[in-house]
């Protein structure tokens, strides 16, 4: 990947203003995940504002339609409202700083979360937030390795983010193994498209779904083709208790 390839690693490589601080890998990763929004109308929430410097680079890539918000826990942070972006101050580990910032946007597209990195931070904001995604919606947390960092509260035998998120992935699969008096209200299974974990960032596609259906086309011979059938019958073929 080449500052030429990439939008984001060009402003980066160019930005001499407020400083900004991001891994080399996380560029590539915006961009595969983002690019479908740029020049859209969007509602983009960032948390952990800082200096302003990646701020300044979303508006840059989204463009001019999008509304850009910011959330940090210092008050400094509101000087960007001179340069016209929404700056909210407030506490993410907080439940009820989310459920005042959502009275306010219970609608977002991308939501951003750069904040504290720890284990409480990161949970309580995904939860909160997740679920005001917009469909096709996408939510990204950075620098989930502090799951692995005592400091942050992560570390072994504890629930970090990362043993959050990796317990949705049964949760997306509840089609398959959860009684189907519950499966109505089985929100995961219902609304969340895809998880991709890479390097020390998570990334969450919001996109309703229904159960899932097996195709088949052509001849198998005489042999019965085991994949056409419904998840219902899949389930009861293999065992599945209800």
């Amino acid at each position: 990947m080449t500052e030429e390839d990439n939008p984001l690693l060009n402003y980066f490589v160019r930005n001499g203003q407020a400083g900004m601080h991001k891994w080399l890998d996380y560029f590539e990763v915006y961009h595969r995940t983002l690019a479908r929004y740029r020049g859209r109308p969007i509602t983009f929430l960032e948390i952990g504002v800082q200096n302003g410097g990646s701020t300044r680079m979303w508006r840059e890539y989204f463009g001019p339609q999008a509304t850009i918000i910011g959330v940090d826990i210092d008050p400094a942070c509101r000087r960007l409202e001179e340069e016209g972006f929404e700056i909210w101050i407030g506490d993410q580990s907080d439940p009820a700083f989310w459920e005042e910032f959502c009275e306010s946007h219970p609608a977002l597209d991308v939501v951003l979360d750069d904040g504290g990195h720890t284990m409480r931070q990161q949970i309580v904001t995904f939860d909160a937030l997740f679920p005001r995604l917009r469909e096709f919606g996408t939510y990204l947390c950075e620098d989930t390795h502090t799951s692995y960092f005592p400091s942050h509260g992560g570390g072994e035998g504890v629930l970090t983010f990362h043993e959050h998120i990796k317990s949705l992935v049964d949760e997306m699969h509840a089609w398959y193994h959860v009684p189907l008096a519950e499966l109505p209200r089985e929100y995961w299974a219902r609304n969340l498209y895809a998880i991709s974990f890479f390097d020390s960032i998570v990334t969450l596609e919001k996109r309703s779904r229904n159960p899932p259906i097996t195709l088949a086309r052509g001849s198998f011979g005489h042999v019965e083709n085991p994949l056409a059938m419904s998840f219902l019958d899949m389930r009861r073929a293999c065992g599945v208790k209800d």
